[in-house]
């Protein structure tokens, strides 16, 4: 295998003698990961290396002539540029060349990097921002445009990064899906040509795919070996990913809001900053990938804080759905306390009472409690909780309306949809124009006055059903309606941060009709998140297999639930339920009133039991053992970082006639230290799937080298 160091290293051998060995140099560095830029002869900022550190010695041993930094539209560039703009005049080509760079300590471990281009001609800045989490070995860019140009310009492209690679062959793994099938993963091989992953919904952007990668760069990923680039964009809006493959076999990566139908009016002197494209560079496989991403997650991104208790709780959708009165939801209440939960949360159906929330084609938008079936108000149920011992939390989607609302009847111009268009609903329901700054007003205050009504609430579950269609906007000018892609996520940004300014310590879980808003520039104003309505078990093996490449199992929430139900008839048993549910946040929708006294003793114990190793889930680093791509056998494990404890799950998709006869090798473990096996969540089984195993001690070297054998 040749790493991406020495590709380049080869490279420089051919190329140095003709290049000056005094050009600027400009190196970003985490402690393992090497970017370094040079500037040409010619003013131009080259990208002439990314791999395995190296130090400032060897900067004269890199060649200049490697790939430009951030082409525009122009010149001789002849592929997808990472910039295009319109002048003030007229003219359609930029020309950009370094003006300065910045490099300053923001904190330990933590460095950012500006680097300056200007335009040949017009008064136009772009600067690359580059901020390295040394630790955990994660780029952040991101790009900021502005210009002093006469009259105002014209943005139609502007991603947030571009990457170059030369490889003898590159292979990619994308994620995709829809509702109830999120996050599945294909990989292919990059040949001539372009290969454009993208999304045009504006809101709920992920329902179809993510806007993620893994780009492998000496064959097909692996698990623990091979050089491996893991990104994804911090964007809830629009996005697109794409990577284009020269002649040369030379691969450029773009990655940013996606420019379509999206062209931006640029004012002087006001500043475009793009989103942030979170990557990192591993030469020991994807799985390094994934623990650097969870381990920036705990420590800057927040979901929230690591140290913040996480709730287990019990939702009532699956049991009564919109049908539900006082006294059944506080029979629920006292079940969830009964059964050993943290929370219980009321989901939708609770308001509007012109237009009652009885099913999902009226009332969302009228945002005050149902007195039919809530005659005392929130208020009662949150006391109710708090006589339980339990916390209180509750369901609210503030971005949308439906039709048939007081809220729609009143401002029928705060929806998105086009003029001389008939309305388009998904869902039954509309969006919420958030370029409008009162309708932001509106949606923060629905939130604000929730919560200042019922002090006590614990958890909001923020929802978010349908994807923008019939675009358009009754606030914005009419030579910007193609600023509404971005001014909305702008305005949703700006509720968010209000909410979390004023309730820092509410819990709020991120939803969107299941994973469809799962990035990292929503990420830090919640707590946990939905990736998926779908709870079956053997689905969620795959969801949740795919979402944790990337996503921390510290914020997924994951329930058990009824069997069959609304999305799948199929049938599994309730400890497997469970013991999927558990490799992430556990919850439940099952409710005890469905369940036979062995079910509700064992859900107990389980939930119990669960709460004593919950440590290892959630701070733990995550190994991937045997994938549900390629195996019966599903198998992963959690070892905290100490390597004190570690965590095996172990599923069979289905039971082999002939038995399972499969040896797991442990990953993450102290060689030196000896280590105890126990199965845990096996109250009230006849049996031990380990028996053979179960109280034996092991070193780690041979847990890790010989492995252990399962039979079942």
């Amino acid at each position: 295998m040749v790493s991406v160091r020495n590709v380049f290293v080869l490279f420089v051998l051919v190329a140095i003698a003709l290049v000056s060995v005094q050009a600027q140099t400009i190196g970003i560095h985490t402690d393992a990961t090497s970017l370094v830029f040079k500037v040409d002869k010619s003013g131009e900022l080259r990208q002439c290396y990314f791999g395995g550190k190296v130090e400032s010695s060897t900067y004269d041993a890199i060649a200049t002539s490697g790939f430009a930094a951030h082409p525009a539209y122009g010149k001789d560039y002849v592929y997808e540029p990472a910039l295009r703009v319109v002048h003030a005049d007229g003219n359609l080509t930029t020309e950009l060349i370094y003006a300065n760079h910045d490099q300053r300590q923001l904190q330990e471990g933590i460095t950012l990097t500006q680097i300056v281009l200007k335009d040949k001609f017009y008064p136009l800045t772009v600067t690359l921002n580059y901020k390295t989490y040394n630790h955990e070995n994660i780029i952040e860019q991101w790009t900021e445009i502005a210009h002093q140009e006469k009259k105002d310009i014209t943005l139609h492209n502007f991603f947030s990064s571009h990457l170059t690679f030369q490889q003898p062959e590159y292979w990619l793994t994308s994620f995709s899906g829809n509702w109830a099938k999120e996050m599945n993963m294909a990989e292919v091989q990059l040949k001539d040509g372009s290969k454009i992953l993208e999304s045009k919904l504006g809101v709920r952007a992920n329902q179809f795919g993510h806007a993620a990668f893994l780009l492998a760069l000496d064959g097909p990923a692996q698990e623990a070996q091979g050089t491996v680039i893991g990104g994804t964009l911090a964007w809830p809006g629009s996005w697109k990913l794409s990577f284009e493959t020269d002649a040369q076999n030379n691969l450029k990566v773009l990655a940013g809001i996606n420019p379509f139908a999206s062209q931006y009016t640029l004012k002087a002197k006001e500043v475009f900053k793009t989103p942030a494209l979170l990557y990192t560079l591993s030469t020991q496989g994807k799985g390094e990938v994934t623990r650097r991403f969870h381990k920036w997650a705990r420590n800057h991104n927040g979901m929230h804080k690591s140290e913040r208790p996480r709730y287990t709780l019990l939702n009532n959708w699956e049991a009564t759905y919109f049908d539900f009165n006082e006294a059944v939801l506080k029979q629920i209440i006292a079940d969830a306390a009964d059964m050993g939960f943290d929370l219980f949360l009321l989901d939708d159906g609770w308001f509007a009472n012109k237009y009652p929330r009885d099913h999902d084609r009226a009332g969302l938008g009228d945002w005050e409690v149902n007195k039919m079936k809530l005659p005392n108000g929130v208020g009662e149920l949150v006391t109710e909780s708090q006589k339980k011992n339990i916390k209180f939390g509750i369901w609210i989607e503030p971005e949308m309306v439906n039709p048939k609302s007081e809220l729609y009847e009143k401002h029928p111009d705060w929806i998105i949809t086009a003029p001389n268009r008939e309305l388009d609903l998904s869902r039954n329901q509309l969006i919420l124009d958030l370029s409008n700054p009162k309708v932001q007003d509106h949606v923060y205050g629905v939130v604000d006055n929730l919560l200042t009504q019922n002090p006590d609430i614990a958890y909001l579950k923020w929802d978010c059903n349908r994807y923008i269609t019939n675009a358009g906007s009754s606030y914005l000018p009419a030579n910007q309606q193609t600023h509404l892609w971005i001014k909305y996520v702008e305005g949703l940004f700006n509720v968010l941060k209000k909410v979390r300014s004023k309730y820092p310590n509410v819990y709020i879980m991120l939803c969107s009709g299941g994973g469809g808003r799962i990035d990292y520039g929503t990420m830090p104003f919640f707590d946990e998140y939905w990736i998926s309505d779908n709870t079956d078990a053997l689905d969620r093996i795959f969801i949740q297999w795919g979402t944790t490449h990337f996503f921390p199992p510290i914020g997924l929430a994951s329930h058990v639930s009824v069997v069959p139900n609304h999305i799948t008839q199929r049938i599994t048993p309730l400890k497997f339920r469970f013991d999927v549910a558990m490799a992430a946040k556990l919850g439940m929708d099952l409710q005890p009133k469905d369940m036979t006294a062995d079910e509700k003793a064992f859900s107990r114990n389980a939930i119990k039991e669960y709460s004593t190793f919950k440590h290892i889930i959630q701070d733990g680093d995550l190994y991937r053992l045997l994938s549900p791509y390629e195996n019966n056998r599903v198998a992963l494990m959690y070892t905290l970082s100490n390597q004190r404890e570690a965590l095996v799950f172990s599923y069979l998709k289905q039971k082999e006639i002939y038995g399972n006869n499969q040896i797991l090798y442990m990953h993450g473990l102290d060689p030196k230290r000896n280590y105890t096996i126990k199965e845990v969540n096996n109250y009230g089984m006849n049996y031990s799937r380990i028996a053979h195993l179960e109280g034996k001690s092991f070193t780690g070297e041979f847990l890790m080298t010989h492995g252990v054998r399962f039979t079942m």
